[in-house]
C-alpha cells in the first residue's frame, strides 16, 4: 500500500444532505495528512476512528470558512488530549494570525508548538521536502488567496532478492550500494557482483494532487500530468457553468476533461454545491468524459498501491 485517501467531508459552503464541509486525510508512507478542515471535521474523524495524536501535518487550502472553520477547534482538543509533538500547519497568509488571535483571546497557551508554512499566492514551491516525499503548493483560481497540494513520493530504491542473497555474504555497504543501484566490485575495480542478478526493478512512485475551490485551470495540466489521484472540486453540473465561472468554481464536465488531458489514473469529484441533494448529475457528466471518476462520499476510502 503507497497512498490512501479517507474523504471526511465533501460539501460546498454549508452542511446539507448529511454532507460535510471540505475534510481530507491523506496517507502517504507513514505520515498522515489532513488537507483542509472544515467545520465538525473532529467529529467525522471521531466517527471514522481516526487517532488525532497521528496528525502531524495539516494542509489548509484557503480561508474560506468550510474549509478551515474546524480549526481551532481541532487544535483544541489536541491541547486537552495532552499533544507534546510540534505540528507542521500550512496555510495562506493570515492563517497564523487568525490562530493566534483566537488562541489570545481565549487565553490557551498550547502545550505543543505549532510550525506555521504560509504559501505564496499565485505561486508553486515546494512547502515540505521529506526523504521520501515532496509536497508542492499548486496555485488555484478563487476569490481569495488558494493553493491546491501535490504530494509526490520520491523514486525509491531497488529491491534486494532475497533469494539470490542466500549464498550470498556482502557488508551492510554492499547492500546500500545494491539500492542505490551499483554493481559490487572487486579490489581490482572488476564486477564481483552484477546488480541486476541481485536486485530488482524498485517499486513505483505514485503521486496525489489536491485541487481544491478554483476556476477550471488548464495550464496547470502539465504539472500534474500523469498523477496517480487527483481531487478536483466539482461543484456544479454544466448546466450551471455560468454560475460556475461567476463564484470560481468548476463543473464535473470542466473537471473530468481537465483530469482526461492530464492523463490521470483516478478523478475524485467533491465540494458539491448544496442544490444537488442526489449526485448522480455530477457523476454522470463526469464518466461521460473520464469513466475512472469517483465521487468523494464521505467515509469512502480510496487505495492506490500498483496492484
Amino acid at each position: 500500500m503507497s497512498l490512501e485517501l479517507l474523504i471526511l467531508g465533501s460539501n460546498s459552503a454549508a452542511f446539507a444532505h448529511r454532507r460535510h464541509h471540505t475534510a481530507q486525510l491523506f496517507k502517504l508512507q507513514d505520515q498522515h495528512f489532513l488537507i483542509d478542515c472544515g467545520e465538525g471535521t473532529q467529529l467525522l474523524m471521531k466517527r471514522h476512528q481516526v487517532k488525532l495524536s497521528r496528525i502531524d501535518h495539516i494542509f489548509i487550502s484557503h480561508l474560506h470558512g468550510d474549509h478551515y472553520f474546524g480549526l481551532i477547534g481541532l487544535l483544541s482538543t489536541m491541547h486537552l488530549f495532552g499533544r507534546k509533538k510540534e505540528l507542521l500547519l500550512v496555510g495562506p497568509p493570515g492563517l497564523s494570525e487568525i490562530i493566534q488571535l483566537q488562541l489570545r483571546y481565549s487565553e490557551t497557551s498550547l502545550n505543543f508548538h505549532i510550525r506555521f508554512i504560509e504559501f505564496k499566492p499565485g505561486q508553486s514551491e515546494v512547502v515540505m521536502d521529506h526523504p521520501k516525499f515532496t509536497v508542492t503548493t499548486v496555485p488555484m483560481d478563487h476569490r481569495v488567496p488558494c493553493s491546491g497540494y501535490l504530494f509526490r513520493e520520491k523514486p525509491k530504491k531497488r529491491r534486494i532478492d532475497r533469494k539470490m542473497m542466500e549464498d550470498v555474504k556482502l557488508s551492510h555497504l554492499d547492500i546500500s550500494r545494491l539500492k542505490d543501484g551499483q554493481d559490487i566490485l572487486n579490489e581490482d575495480g572488476s564486477v564481483k557482483y552484477e546488480n541486476k542478478l541481485l536486485t530488482s526493478d524498485p517499486n513505483p512512485s505514485f503521486s496525489y494532487a489536491f485541487f481544491s475551490d478554483t476556476k477550471l485551470r488548464p495550464e496547470l495540466k502539465s504539472m500534474i500530468e500523469g498523477v496517480d489521484m487527483l481531487y478536483h472540486e466539482a461543484t456544479f453540473a454544466n448546466d450551471m457553468k455560468d454560475r460556475a465561472e461567476q463564484t470560481y468554481h468548476t463543473t464535473a464536465e470542466q473537471a473530468a476533461q481537465f483530469a482526461k488531458d492530464a492523463n490521470v489514473g483516478k478523478l475524485i469529484l467533491g465540494h458539491f454545491s448544496a442544490r444537488y441533494k442526489e449526485l448522480d448529475p455530477i457523476i454522470n457528466e463526469a464518466r461521460a468524459i473520464f469513466p475512472n471518476a469517483e465521487l468523494a462520499i464521505e467515509g469512502t476510502k480510496f487505495i492506490v498501491d500498483g496492484k
